[in-house]
């Protein structure tokens, strides 16, 4: 799952096969000889439920201790460690897993850090029961991992899907667009705001993105040409100085973010950015979007990508029955949103492009549907275009570069 350019990176041979396993969902080699101790931890913010599995019992144990107990953990496994190597007289190699969620990848970078092998597991790739009753406790969810993680060592890779977990600077990378679009929300909701409270006295033609907002709110009158109740305008003013710090944000965020798309700098993101934004209709927006949530990592095919971004098609056949369930939406619904939009801007401002082309031939004059699916074909081609450009320096066919 969950989440590189014409700049290639010198990794070790190791580092490369570990890599590769990762992205196709394949556990590592097996330690033959060291005996391996197994945990699945549920995490919540009441408390955290260990279930280990080790060679000495078939038996499940239970833990509990306290919500981010973190040092109660590691002791865990540090007793589990020696007691195993004791009674066994051989190496012991812990591995660990917990869902992804609220908690993030912390505890996987500081179980990491002590020498555990630990897999961050995407929650709804985990089989469960499909009764309309069942048993759901954290106790039974916590034994259900345990048993996904002993049947995805002994090499079943589908039994569920392993995140990729980011470093911290890639992490850190996607803040600035996803804080702008945060705050793009919250300017929409004060505009609306007050937009609203001046409709119910027949006021409709007040612009609270305007600079002189404050001037006009002194002017203003209702439809009866009555001045506004002082609480009323009170709340406005309230809501108007939520907005200008709404705005400010936005402008210093915007600000950072165009720096990082000019400046010549080395760095390995910021590279991709400036290189996508060459391409005429490709902003420093939508370059910095892209890059934090889907080109900051590798994948060794189209298929990959796709189904990262969750454009792949997802088809729907049991017995007679055969049918197309459109896109499987099983990926990054940012960078799905983000290229959908895209794809629409890539008809306007590369009309010539054989993108371009192959949706004009195929939707002409047609309106709705046909129009809305065929656009979601045109974002996974130039997904797919852009991949390739940004890996071998391949600009998509007949694109426009931005004259500098």
């Amino acid at each position: 799952m969950s989440y590189l350019v014409g700049i290639n990176f010198t990794t070790s041979a190791l580092e490369t096969l570990m890599e590769a396993r990762t992205v196709n969902n394949l556990p590592p080699a097996p330690h033959d000889d060291a005996a391996r101790c197994l945990l699945a931890i549920e995490l919540s913010k009441k408390s955290w439920i260990v279930a280990v599995n080790t060679p000495l019992s078939d038996k499940i144990s239970r833990y509990t201790l306290e919500s981010c107990d973190w040092k109660g953990l590691l002791d865990l496994c540090e007793r589990i460690r020696t007691r195993v190597a004791r009674e066994m007289k051989k190496p012991v190699e812990i591995i660990s897993c917990y869902e992804a969620g609220y908690d993030g990848f912390w505890l996987h970078r500081l179980l990491e850090a002590h020498g555990i092998r630990n897999y961050v597991i995407d929650p709804a790739s985990l089989q469960v029961d499909r009764r309309a009753r069942r048993a759901k406790t954290d106790r039974v969810d916590v034994e259900r991992i345990l048993r996904s993680l002993l049947a995805y060592l002994r090499g079943e890779p589908k039994v569920w899907s392993v995140v990729r977990v980011p470093s911290i600077a890639e992490e850190d990378d996607r803040r600035l667009h996803r804080e702008r679009d945060r705050l793009i929300n919250e300017r929409v909701q004060h505009v609306n705001r007050i937009k609203g409270l001046l409709a119910i006295h027949g006021i409709y033609d007040y612009q609270p993105l305007r600079g002189d907002r404050v001037q006009r709110l002194e002017q203003l009158h209702a439809a009866d040409g009555q001045t506004l109740p002082p609480r009323l305008k009170a709340e406005i003013l309230r809501e108007l100085q939520r907005l200008e710090l709404a705005i400010r944000m936005i402008k210093a965020i915007e600000a950072e973010r165009d720096a990082i798309a000019s400046a010549k700098t080395g760095h390995t993101s910021a590279k991709k950015i400036q290189h996508l934004a060459k391409i005429k209709s490709i902003g420093p927006e939508f370059a910095t979007a892209l890059v934090g949530e889907v080109f900051y990592r590798s994948f060794d095919n189209r298929k990959q990508l796709a189904s990262y971004v969750g454009l792949t098609p997802a088809h729907f056949q049991s017995g007679a029955m055969s049918r197309d369930q459109g896109i499987s939406k099983a990926g990054n619904a940012k960078a799905r949103t983000v290229m959908i939009e895209l794809a629409w801007l890539w008809l306007r401002h590369q009309p010539e492009s054989p993108l371009s082309v192959w949706f004009r031939e195929r939707v002409g004059n047609l309106k709705g549907r046909i129009r809305r699916i065929t656009i979601v074909a045109v974002a996974r081609k130039l997904l797919i275009a852009l991949w390739r450009y940004l890996e071998n320096g391949m600009v998509p066919e007949a694109a426009i570069l931005k004259v500098k």
